[in-house]
């Protein structure tokens, strides 16, 4: 496993504390899973992008048109 010496502003250590504290977890644990989150979500923004650069809207609309124009069942679901 590496290791890395990290600079933090104090008050980011202070939370780091007490969020571990209050998670009943170490704060290595606390880092390498805030470091994991970051990295999983950069990850996925990029295939997500890719994916969006290979989209074809014409498809897209026409595949649109085929949804019936109902309301939605649940009030909460409205956009208007």
């Amino acid at each position: 496993m590496s290791q890395y010496a990290l600079r933090l502003p104090e008050s980011l250590m202070e939370a780091a504390r007490r969020v571990s504290k209050e998670d009943h977890s170490s704060m290595n644990q606390l880092f390498v899973t805030a470091i994991a989150e970051k990295l999983s979500a950069l990850e996925t923004e990029k295939l997500l992008k890719e994916r969006a650069a290979r989209a074809d809207e014409a498809k897209y609309l026409e595949v649109l048109k085929k949804v019936p124009d109902v309301p939605p069942i649940y009030e909460e679901d409205r956009l208007d």
